[in-house]
């Protein structure tokens, strides 16, 4: 079948875009071991759509990419709105289905504890093979509405039109997608915007296919890279990365390895791409603007500017302009403009630290922490400031071969003694959500455990 072509003839109010780009026979997807085609995918969401209930809301808690995949894009035909939660815990399931009253969860697996209004669809194979006509989506319409990690804070809603998920895809296809399209492997959840842009939207909107699977461990990125013919690209993060490097497993060619969710160092970049033969992509973006920017980390620190998307440095932040954004969006990324749509990122408003008169960023501390040998993962994160109005630190270290005195001396060496972490405490693993991230009441947490 020749490739369905999108028209832009009705109104913007009117206007709609297909579900899906590409031949219907293309390989969208490969689910344990099988290619699934384009049609056979959305066979799957159409049968869905017309069983899911008539509530408003969404809640799409499916852990395999490929179940989630459909639920989304069911969810989106059914003309309803997906809700995506920061994270599978329980209290964040809650807190979202209370504040969105009319709305239904969806789960491919058993729950610990199932939220209220669980909906278990019917499941078929791999969907009917008979003709089924391209879902449209009216451009307008409100598909997905995305929460914050919490790292800084209580989590926000994030409205995300149709039309503005496409034009983003877009730009990530121009960036990641020649030909011919790769194969995606992603260890980032679906849930997180990045896995989303990466895993779910760029399948259905470019030529690419994913890799169904959410793999954690190295030897599971491995073999699920294995899995995919060429060329591969393994969308992960920094702590990822960084386990994949110091186990050192085999990985067959790849042909980019796209970073995100934390910042990336340059010598992990230059190791990364050095030990795998590829191209290490950081991508820069948020759950409020998608990616908007890109850099080759091991090469340059400056980032790259998508085509049509400006900043406008603020006195607390950023504003981000585009043409498919609804209005201006202000981000708390400091940054210094340079030109040929060139920046570089100073830091967070709210990661700058003043201390006994005296400036750091809670980045450089970081940077710091993690280059210390034996260190496999840390953080430095802000306490809440002491009644005289003195701001402290404090650490959470994973070195199982280093004292925390030893980490301290290490530290003491690059630091003003005004922001050595107190306390510094070791501990088995960090709270990481399923992105990778570190929410700040799981920090506080950890530190209280600790």
């Amino acid at each position: 079948m020749s490739a369905v072509v999108e028209s832009d003839r009705a109104s913007p109010s009117q206007r709609i875009a297909l579900l899906a780009r590409g031949e219907m026979e293309r390989c969208l997807l490969w689910h344990q071991g099988r290619r699934v085609t384009a049609r056979e995918f959305l066979a799957e969401v159409v049968a869905l759509a017309d069983q899911l209930p008539s509530s408003r809301y969404a809640v799409n808690l499916c852990a395999d990419r490929y179940r989630f995949l459909v639920a989304f894009s069911a969810a989106m035909v059914a003309g309803k709105t997906n809700l995506l939660p920061a994270s599978r815990a329980p209290q964040a399931i809650a807190e979202v289905m209370r504040v969105y009253g009319d709305s239904f969860a969806l789960a491919d697996d058993a729950l610990d504890a199932p939220p209220p209004r669980l909906f278990a669809p019917r499941q078929s194979r791999h969907g009917d093979k008979a003709a089924v006509a391209m879902p449209q989506i009216a451009a307008g319409q409100t598909v997905a509405i995305g929460f914050t990690s919490g790292s800084t804070g209580q989590p926000k809603a994030n409205p995300k039109t149709w039309s503005g998920f496409c034009a983003s895809t877009a730009l990530n296809a121009a960036l990641l997608c020649a030909e011919p399209a790769p194969n995606i492997v992603a260890t980032v959840p679906p849930q997180h915007m990045y896995g989303l842009e990466l895993s779910v939207l760029l399948p259905l909107r470019s030529a690419a296919a994913i890799h169904s699977g959410q793999p954690f461990f190295p030897a599971d990125i491995a073999q699920a890279l294995r899995e995919v013919p060429a060329p591969r690209l393994l969308v992960t993060t920094p702590v990822h990365l960084r386990a994949l490097l110091r186990e050192a497993p085999d990985l067959p060619p790849l042909d980019a390895i796209v970073c995100a969710t934390a910042p990336l160092d340059a010598q992990l970049a230059r190791t990364a791409e050095a030990r795998y033969g590829t191209r290490l992509i950081e991508v820069f973006g948020s759950t409020e603007t998608c990616v908007i920017a890109s850099r080759r980390t091991a090469h340059a620190s400056a980032w790259s500017l998508y085509d049509g998307i400006s900043l406008q440095p603020q006195p607390d932040g950023t504003l981000v302009e585009a043409a498919h954004f609804a209005a201006p969006t202000p981000l708390q990324d400091i940054v210094e403009l340079l030109p040929s749509q060139q920046f570089i990122l100073c830091g967070r408003n709210g990661d700058l630290l003043e201390i006994a008169g005296k400036r750091a960023s809670l980045g450089e501390l970081n940077r710091r922490l993690l280059a210390i040998a034996g260190v496999e993962d840390g953080v430095v994160f802000a306490l809440d400031a002491a009644a005289n109005g003195v701001g402290r630190v404090a650490a959470l270290v994973v070195a199982p071969t280093l004292h925390e005195s030893d980490i301290l001396a290490q530290l003491r060496l690059a630091l003003d003694p005004v922001f050595l972490p107190r306390p510094l405490r070791r501990v088995p693993a960090l709270p990481r959500n399923a992105a990778g991230k570190l929410p700040r009441e799981a920090l506080l947490e950890a530190l209280r455990k600790a």
